[in-house]
């Protein structure tokens, strides 16, 4: 039986649904997105060659192009649904964007990079999945692919920590308000993944899919704020400073 590849139009309509579902995930993503584009320019300039880590579907990738004409990505993710959605849908960008299958869990995550030194990393609500000695060991290995100055930003749900239950609570209460005062759009992500894990151009990748994620990412143990800078100062980034925040949704930047 020949394989029905993913057609161009199902990958864009799929991408847009994952816009949905994320923006009703992150209702601050548009915001985060535009502090990042604005620190990327004035950090590295506008011909940035940047690293999107966990890139999902290219979203981010897609927004640093867009504004920037002369900037190049990698974008680097391993699930096996959404790198087919995104390199199917969004394409290479006119040859400067580059979309790398790599596990961010492992140390060897960096073999399929071009060569060079990079003028900065990004990534956004995708760490999170990561354990502290994940998370460590990239960071490392990250440093060793940026450039002296290069900057690194990282969009995501970063804990309060052990000592601020208070506010915690406080911050958590406080995102239920913002999201019941505002109308969802878009499908839930259970509802998102239950729907393209369904999807008959996109058998093999499912497969693959199952068997690199057997288990839920959720709960998976990772690093408060606090632990991400100092995880940060250890790989070898010696500034690191909170550019954003609003509750837990924060971006977290580091220079190198």
């Amino acid at each position: 039986m020949t394989r029905r590849r993913l057609s161009v139009s199902r990958a864009r309509s799929w991408r847009q649904r994952w816009e949905l579902q994320q923006s009703r995930l992150v209702p601050s993503r548009e915001v985060r997105f535009d502090w990042i584009l604005a620190t990327l320019e004035t950090a590295v300039g506008r011909r940035c060659r940047a690293l999107d880590l966990g890139c999902g579907t290219g979203a981010l990738a897609e927004r640093i192009l867009r504004r920037f004409p002369a900037a190049r990505v990698v974008a680097i993710d391993h699930d096996p649904v959404l790198l087919a959605v995104g390199e199917r849908g969004l394409g290479d960008v006119g040859g400067r964007l580059t979309w790398l299958d790599a596990d961010l869990r492992s140390p060897t995550w960096t073999r399929g990079l071009p060569t060079g030194r990079f003028d900065a990393a990004v990534s956004s609500t995708a760490l999170h999945w990561l354990t502290p000695g994940e998370v460590g060991a990239l960071y490392r290995s990250l440093a060793r692919r940026l450039r002296p100055g290069g900057i690194f930003l990282d969009a995501d749900f970063l804990e309060f920590d052990a000592a601020s239950r208070r506010l915690r609570r406080i911050a958590s209460r406080l995102g239920r308000a913002r999201r019941r005062a505002r109308p969802a759009v878009g499908e839930s992500w259970d509802a998102f993944w239950a729907a393209i894990l369904r999807d008959p151009e996109l058998t093999e990748e499912v497969a693959l899919h199952r068997d690199r994620y057997p288990h839920a990412h959720s709960g998976t143990p990772t690093p408060d704020l606090e632990g991400h800078r100092r995880l940060l100062r250890r790989a070898g980034f010696w500034e690191t400073e909170l550019f954003w925040s609003e509750g837990r949704s924060r971006i977290l930047a580091a220079v190198r």
